[in-house]
């Protein structure tokens, strides 16, 4: 879900140090992980975060600076924002008009990089701004949704009509678009201490805002674990040293998924039977995933639920997935954040915020 309505935060809370070395040389100034903690020049880096990925959207460096020192005054130590903004061509007139930040231009199968002033010199601004006030930056490659030129772009101008959403995580073409599209990031940024890490794609799902999951990514058919191991084996290539995550909310797929009452049915959870396409327990596992992200939403996840007189509870729930989410971060000994959480209305935020903040900082793998 875009965070357009909600604060969201990005939390991590130190564990005790785990038996081991690190896999690998780290420069110094690189986020580096030990056992289910992380770490910074071999000390132990909790951090509180913030997502703001409209940030490399200000048109002018006054705002970008403004923005990052509110950011330190607040205590924030890492920001996580969008390293993508993709138009199609007939928009290209009104982006130039408006001063619009875009970054790729499609015309037909192949895009075109725009690396110039109102492009990516203005993600350049930002990760280097995030640099001077002791801040690390979260970059995401692309969107499972259509907001901001997602994955159903490149759905849409390679594979053409009548695909389903999923056919992004399989089609040949599509995966050279978006690897040469990561490889033009990393490349600019993988020498930079100011990257905390790379995140694939912000939730990978079966399914899009406007195209259906399709019959080969369903339950159990490890479509989207698949693309996340193919693609982070594959920026580890580009840059051994920088973190890599999925970006992902965090969805199960257990063996015995949770059910619900609805309307007199038993109904089978969403975020824990599978259909969602991701398998969070076995995505945790992958050898260059180090670490992972869920989000928390559950008054639109469960809008059905959440009304007038239900005995569903938000906050509850909310803290049960944070807990599902330190387990599994302490089966597989890596680290796990809390990437976005929202609520609605002012009595929840005050009341719920706080509760979920500090059972995910309780769980030191939030």
């Amino acid at each position: 879900m875009l965070a357009l309505q909600f604060v969201t935060l990005l939390l991590s809370a130190a564990a005790l140090a785990f038996p081991g070395s690190s896999k690998r040389s780290i420069p110094r100034g690189f986020v580096s992980t030990r056992g289910s903690q992380f770490e910074l020049d071999g000390k132990p880096f909790a951090f509180v975060g913030a997502n703001s990925y409209w940030l490399p959207l200000l048109t002018t460096n006054d705002d970008v600076e403004k923005t990052f020192k509110s950011m330190q005054q607040a205590g924030i130590k890492v920001l996580r924002t969008w390293g993508f903004n993709a138009i199609n061509g007939s928009e290209l007139v009104g982006a130039l008009e408006s001063g619009l930040t875009y970054y790729q231009v499609w015309n037909s199968s192949e895009w075109t990089l725009n690396d110039g002033p109102q492009g990516l010199q203005r993600l350049d601004n930002v990760i280097e701004t995030a640099g001077k006030y002791g801040i690390k930056v979260i970059l995401a490659f692309t969107n499972n949704w259509v907001g901001y030129g997602g994955a159903e772009l490149y759905i849409n101008w390679i594979a053409g009509a009548g695909n389903t959403h999923d056919v992004f995580f399989t089609d040949p073409r599509i995966i050279a678009s978006y690897q040469k599209y990561v490889r033009t990031i990393v490349n600019r940024y993988k020498n930079s201490p100011n990257i905390f890490a790379w995140e694939l794609m912000n939730e990978a799902r079966c399914l899009g805002d406007m195209l259906p999951a399709g019959p080969n990514c369903v339950a159990g058919t490890n479509v989207v674990p698949k693309w996340y191991r193919q693609q982070s084996d594959f920026v580890k290539s580009l840059d051994p040293h920088h973190l890599i995550t999925t970006g992902g909310e965090g969805h199960f797929f257990w063996k015995n998924p949770v059910k619900y009452w609805f309307n007199g049915t038993l109904v089978s959870d969403y975020n824990f039977n599978g259909q969602a396409g991701e398998d969070f327990d076995k995505d945790l596992l992958l050898p260059n995933i180090d670490f992972g992200t869920y989000h928390l939403y559950p008054q639109s996840w469960y809008s059905n639920l959440d009304t007038p007189g239900s005995n569903f509870s938000v906050e509850q729930w909310g803290l049960g997935w944070i807990d599902d989410h330190a387990i599994s971060a302490k089966k597989a000994n890596k680290p796990v954040i809390l990437e976005e959480f929202g609520v609605g209305g002012l009595d929840n935020k005050t009341n719920i915020y706080p509760s979920w903040v500090q059972r995910a900082l309780d769980t030191k793998h939030a």
